[in-house]
């Protein structure tokens, strides 16, 4: 994307871990149309990934963060616009972990720690970003914030266990917060739900593998890789989109809308 949309724009992308993930595409993306950027995930996570290779790329300042803290997050808002020298134009959410996945424990058979921890980090930390740029007057007007979802949120994938209820949890705070923020503020709050992706999250679920190739053989345009939600993430965060708030955008090859496909009915045929 050559055209410099976000030239001027000020932001904070949440959860670049390596090359795999979708907010490193962001970040390449955004950097390539123009915007000034910090980088933030948890601090166990920095020390796991290759964030440093990403920040010197483009020319982007690191600040670790837990999201579940509100001391890290208050710190984080202040000194994001402390090194970028304002408010925000936009944030990308792309955060998600449950340790029962992890684990490799069933649906039916979940630790409810763990599940606490997994719907604090995968979700409430979403309203604990959005409260504290709220309280702190952090974002611009007509500024965007985007978090990433997945449609599990709305159907039944067995495997994705409470990272479903997560999802929803998500998606309910960015409606509900969205109005709040578009009212107050004239504020963006949005969702993407992507297609399954081949990241270092998505790659740990049981058997994604099959359920990646069984979208991939649904969707009318296939799985829409990371270098297209980047992009698409970049339209969000541009002026272009500026009356779009509150939604849950499919970005998903059309996975959402087909209920079944040609490919996928031959191969039931031919049991």
């Amino acid at each position: 994307m050559s055209h410099q949309l976000l030239e001027g724009k000020r932001g904070i992308i949440f959860g670049a871990l390596n090359s795999s993930s979708i907010a490193w595409h962001v970040a390449e993306k955004c950097h390539e149309a123009g915007a000034s950027f910090v980088l933030t995930n948890a601090p166990i996570a920095l020390r796991m990934g290759e964030i440093n290779e990403l920040a010197a790329k483009c020319n982007a300042q690191i600040i670790p963060a837990d999201v579940t803290s509100e001391e890290d997050m208050n710190a984080l808002i202040d000194q994001s616009m402390e090194v970028l020298g304002g408010k925000l134009d936009f944030i990308l959410h792309s955060v998600g972990m449950s340790l029962n996945v992890r684990k490799g424990k069933p649906y039916t058979d979940l630790n409810y720690e763990f599940m606490h921890k997994t719907l604090d980090i995968s979700a409430i930390s979403f309203h604990r970003l959005l409260q504290t740029c709220w309280k702190k007057d952090a974002i611009s007007d007509w500024g965007s914030v985007v978090a990433l979802t997945y449609i599990a949120a709305q159907r039944t994938f067995p495997d994705y266990s409470e990272m479903a209820e997560a999802k929803s949890i998500l998606e309910s705070i960015a409606r509900s917060f969205g109005y709040h923020y578009g009212k107050g503020k004239n504020v963006r709050v949005n969702t993407i739900s992507q297609s399954p992706t081949m990241t270092t999250a998505g790659s740990g679920v049981h058997g994604f593998d099959a359920f990646f190739n069984y979208a991939d053989s649904i969707s009318p345009l296939g799985n829409a890789p990371a270098e297209a939600c980047a992009d698409f993430c970049v339209a969000m965060f541009s002026d272009l989109t500026r009356y779009v708030t509150q939604q849950n955008i499919f970005h998903d090859g059309g996975f959402s809308n087909t209920g079944v496909s040609t490919e996928a009915m031959a191969k039931f045929a031919s049991i």
